[in-house]
């Protein structure tokens, strides 16, 4: 049986999503075929659980049966993809990375800074691959971006001067913003690294940076009507936490009277104002690759991490409106998706 972990999915390719973990298995004839090279001569046939990242994982299912088909895996139903959830809630990934190495997945896919460092320390044999993770290098996740080493590869979120565009595009719709808000969850160590960035980028632009700091839900509410009539704007940097309470974030910010800017468009379908970044399902099918390869044999000491190619500007119109935000026609035009 071939066993794949992917946070959210069931293959015994185990694959943990900052929320959502997957394991997937791959199976032959109801025989176990544990390993990449059994999997070689088999079709992907994918089951996908509801969940707040079931589009992301859909992306990389798609991909992965693309990918059987192309490598004429085997054309019979093998693959079967486990979905673990960890809710927002940091502190299930180490229990979520021990389950799924009790289970001898093939491959374990988790995305998130906290949940790959979960797995990697639930084990140093299995593969593992990331889709998104902050700053792989600075965090341990791998030796180098060329040559991971180890068992862990995938693909970074990060890149140059990302919280530096993100504050550009935040001050073209905030006339006269100069107090920034800075929200994030202090546990996540990728969310320190891109707070770093954030108050570099804001002190070259001259803002004044007041930092929240948060790490479960209950902190949420009571941070955000700290920052009221504080602050021109809010930055909330992208976490499982975040996302989790993506729904509540947007209200508690409309309510205060505060634009924000995200990293990921999920926050502005909740009603966020504003995201740029990395396109998730675009990472999502990339790393599907990764899975492929290593199913065929490869090591993931041997497959460089990758950074972002495709972003994504996402402008909420309905929130703007509400906030007595015009939003400059060119930036509209800029804009890869307006929800109006």
């Amino acid at each position: 049986m071939r066993q794949t972990s992917c946070t959210g999915w069931k293959n015994h390719v185990s694959y943990k999503t900052a929320p959502v973990h997957h394991a997937a298995r791959r199976r032959s004839g109801g025989v176990a075929a544990r390993g990449a090279r059994a999997a070689r001569r088999q079709a992907a046939d994918y089951r996908l659980s509801k969940g707040e990242h079931a589009f992301w994982a859909a992306a990389m299912g798609r991909r992965l049966r693309t990918a059987a088909g192309r490598t004429r895996l085997d054309r019979s139903r093998n693959v079967a993809i486990e979905y673990r959830w960890a809710e927002g809630r940091n502190e299930r990934f180490a229990e979520i990375s021990a389950e799924i190495v009790r289970r001898k997945v093939d491959v374990i896919v988790t995305q998130g800074t906290p949940a790959v460092i979960a797995a990697k320390q639930a084990t140093s044999v299995i593969p593992i691959v990331f889709p998104i993770a902050g700053n792989p290098v600075t965090n341990g996740l791998v030796a180098s971006l060329p040559r991971p080493g180890g068992n862990v590869t995938g693909l970074t979120n990060q890149t140059a001067d990302l919280a530096g565009k993100r504050l550009e595009l935040l001050r073209e719709v905030v006339s006269g913003l100069r107090r920034l808000a800075i929200m994030a969850n202090v546990d996540n160590p990728s969310v320190a690294l891109d707070v770093e960035e954030v108050q570099t980028a804001a002190g070259a632009l001259g803002f004044e940076v007041a930092k929240s700091e948060i790490r479960r839900a209950e902190d949420i509410a009571p941070a955000i009507e700290a920052l009221q009539g504080r602050v021109d704007a809010l930055y909330v940097a992208g976490d499982p936490l975040v996302t989790t309470n993506r729904n509540r974030i947007a209200i508690l910010a409309v309510g205060a009277r505060m634009p924000t800017i995200h990293g990921n468009r999920e926050n502005i379908d909740a009603g966020g104002l504003m995201s740029y970044g990395p396109n998730f399902p675009d990472l999502h099918r990339r790393a599907a690759d990764y899975v492929d390869k290593i199913l065929r044999g490869a090591k993931p000491a041997d497959l460089p991490v990758e950074q972002p190619t495709k972003f994504d500007l996402v402008i909420n119109l309905i929130t703007a409106r509400a906030l007595g935000l015009t939003i400059p026609p060119t930036l509209l035009a800029r804009a890869d998706e307006v929800i109006e």
